[in-house]
């Protein structure tokens, strides 16, 4: 048996690198980034009003000058209008292309409008005022959104106005996830009071959508033939086989026995940790990595959240995630030698701590706490003692607000 840190160290050793693809743009939502967008031209493209008004040429009221006949009027998307004298002016909307005779756009606010004049009210004005000024946001070829980053609406808006149709981003692993038990039945089945749902395999689907991650769902009776059959099919298919139950020290639990039959190395078997304790992990010589949770539905989502998750950010991103921590509201006493990750209800504070507050439970199979708890806290195994007020790290699974 190992500790949590020797664990994680293990799997990410065996982080992945599954290339690059190109996708079309209205598919690249929630895949990761493979490539620098750069800007095909300036941006803005020219000089353009960011209020309606007038334009007019500033050294001409710097002169004195108050009245503008009105050439013609642009929108947005017009081509400009050019003026000839210095007492003429346009009528100009927002994120219209200022005329290069113009430099300064007057707000309508401070102008009086006649039919084919206008009339500056105001004693003050600025040059340049109101123009957003080509260039000034990016220029031809800067980048406008770093690679190695997750494609959300921000990205998807900038990419459609550098003209991107397709966007290059990482692969993702081909993932399949194996259900094992007699005692599960579909979701749509009624069971009897000795039966369970099966739900790992929709609450780890649902888990990895989040990344864009598709997977394929297999459910292996207790069998140990059906169960190594099963497996060695799944080992040439796929990158990545998750396994939920069959890896405890039960009678029918036939998975570990099956993995070292089919010559998956094992990396380790059992971790130091309460719940997730039985988790085993391994890879093929094919190349696919195998993890096998724990059946308990809390143990399988903690260990997804606390390595597989990890795993998957860091051969998708190339970096570990950011640790987040969170202040204990209440005193807890824990007495088993296992790292402790407890259910809590994180919640910031008005001076803007993340304060934490643990959920009641009945232990790995109480799945239900889960919906109103947002993170795992993880307690140190050379602690018993927790007190309120101390600080330690979380692994949010939903959003802390």
């Amino acid at each position: 048996m190992i500790s949590v840190a020797e664990a994680e160290q293990i799997i990410f050793q065996e982080v992945r690198d599954y290339g690059v693809e190109a996708v079309p743009l209205e598919l690249a939502l929630d895949r990761v980034l493979a490539e620098d967008i750069l800007a095909e031209r300036d941006i803005p493209a020219c000089n353009k009003a960011t209020m309606d008004g007038i334009a007019i040429l500033y050294s001409a009221f710097d002169k004195g000058l108050r009245s503008f006949n009105v050439k013609g009027i642009i929108a947005a998307g017009n081509t400009p209008i050019v003026t000839e004298a210095d007492n003429e002016c346009v009528e100009i909307m927002t994120g219209a292309p200022v005329p290069d005779t113009q430099d300064t756009v007057v707000r309508y606010e401070d102008v009086e409008m006649n039919s084919d004049s206008a009339t500056i009210k105001i004693d003050e004005i600025k040059k340049g005022q109101n123009i957003h000024r080509r260039g000034r946001d990016k220029q031809e070829g800067d980048i406008v959104a770093r690679g190695n980053q997750r494609v959300d609406a921000t990205i998807i808006s900038v990419a459609a106005s550098a003209g991107k149709s397709k966007l290059m981003v990482r692969k993702l692993p081909k993932v399949v996830v194996m259900t094992t038990g007699d005692e599960l039945v579909s979701i749509d089945t009624l069971p009897t009071p000795y039966q369970l749902r099966g739900s790992n395999n929709h609450m780890i689907r649902a888990v990895l959508q989040q990344y864009a991650v598709t997977c394929d769902m297999l459910h292996i009776p207790d069998d140990p033939d059906a169960t190594k059959d099963r497996i060695q099919q799944c080992l040439d298919e796929y990158d990545v086989i998750i396994l939920t139950g069959g890896v405890s020290m039960g009678k029918y639990d036939y998975v570990p026995q099956v993995l070292d039959e089919l010559k998956v190395v094992k990396q380790f078997h059992k971790i130091m940790q309460k719940p997730g304790k039985p988790f085993w992990f391994g890879k093929h010589t094919s190349g696919a990595l195998v993890f096998a949770f724990p059946g308990n539905p809390v143990s399988t989502f903690l260990c997804l959240h606390r390595y597989f998750m990890p795993w998957l950010e860091l051969s998708l991103y190339r970096r570990e995630k950011k640790r987040s921590y969170a202040v204990l509201n209440s005193e807890v006493t824990f007495s088993a030698a296992l790292q402790y990750f407890m259910q809590v209800s994180v919640a910031v504070n008005e001076d803007g701590q993340l304060i934490a507050n643990p959920a009641e439970g009945n232990g790995s199979g109480d799945f239900s706490n889960l919906a109103d708890s947002n993170a795992f806290m993880e307690l140190p195994a050379e602690k018993n003692i927790f007190k309120k007020g101390e600080a330690y790290r979380i692994w949010p699974f939903k959003q802390i607000v």
